[in-house]
């Protein structure tokens, strides 16, 4: 496995993880209304879905042109 596919591996779950404790900080939520778990809900969506855009944009980030590493001058 490259080092691009483990980190890709590790943001992918650190998404999943994002999400899910938003998921599970909303439904505390839900139970409790205290506003400092709803804030927690709403940072790990932000958290996640700026963790996605990054995923998304990985190879742009690294200098990657369309299917292959940066070329040199």
């Amino acid at each position: 496995m490259s080092l691009l596919s483990f980190h890709r591996f590790l943001i992918a779950s650190a998404i999943v993880f994002c999400l899910g404790f938003a998921a599970w900080e909303f439904r505390a939520w839900m139970d409790s209304r205290e506003p400092g778990v709803l804030i927690l809900a709403i940072t790990f969506v932000v958290l996640g879905a700026g963790l996605a855009l990054y995923l998304r944009r990985l190879n742009r980030f690294l200098g990657y042109e369309r299917g292959g590493p940066p070329s040199r001058p």
